[in-house]
């Protein structure tokens, strides 16, 4: 296959819309655009949410809520999820990316007491609810909070 042998798949392109091409093609004279005002000018039109002047609604509207700076994004991770490990696994949170159970993380990650936990795994984490801990200790496990 050479360059000159290319060509677009199937149905993907289209001709273009013939403008002021006579009454027979649907877009003669005016070329779709009605007849004088500021859209059937060159470069006319206006700015999406411009009501001619009037206040627009976006600016009659009241302003809501606000953006916290100070705000934690905290991954939560439930024990029933730790279930997938190993007995005597130490669960980082390197292995937590490594296995899937999480896709990123920014501000930590926290262990929460929803489930039951059968293995005993060693957890270092950010952060792990106090119930979370209860259950982690009690299926034979360690918790280091770092």
């Amino acid at each position: 296959m050479k360059l000159h042998e290319l060509k677009p798949a199937e149905g993907s392109t289209h001709s273009p819309k013939r403008l002021g091409r006579g009454v027979g093609s649907g877009h003669g004279k005016t070329s779709g655009k009605g007849h004088k005002g500021q859209n059937a000018r060159a470069g006319g039109g206006v700015r999406p949410g411009f009501e001619g002047g009037q206040n627009p609604l976006f600016r009659r509207m009241p302003k809501r809520g606000f953006n916290n700076i100070s705000r934690k994004n905290i991954v939560a991770l439930n024990v029933r999820d730790l279930e997938r490990f190993e007995n005597g696994t130490v669960v980082t949170i390197e292995s937590l990316l490594e296995s899937g159970l999480i896709k990123a993380v920014k501000d930590g990650v926290k262990i929460l007491a929803t489930g039951e936990l059968t293995k005993s795994l060693t957890i270092r984490m950010d952060k792990v609810s106090p119930a979370a801990a209860k259950k982690i200790i009690a299926a034979g496990g360690k918790v280091e909070v770092e």
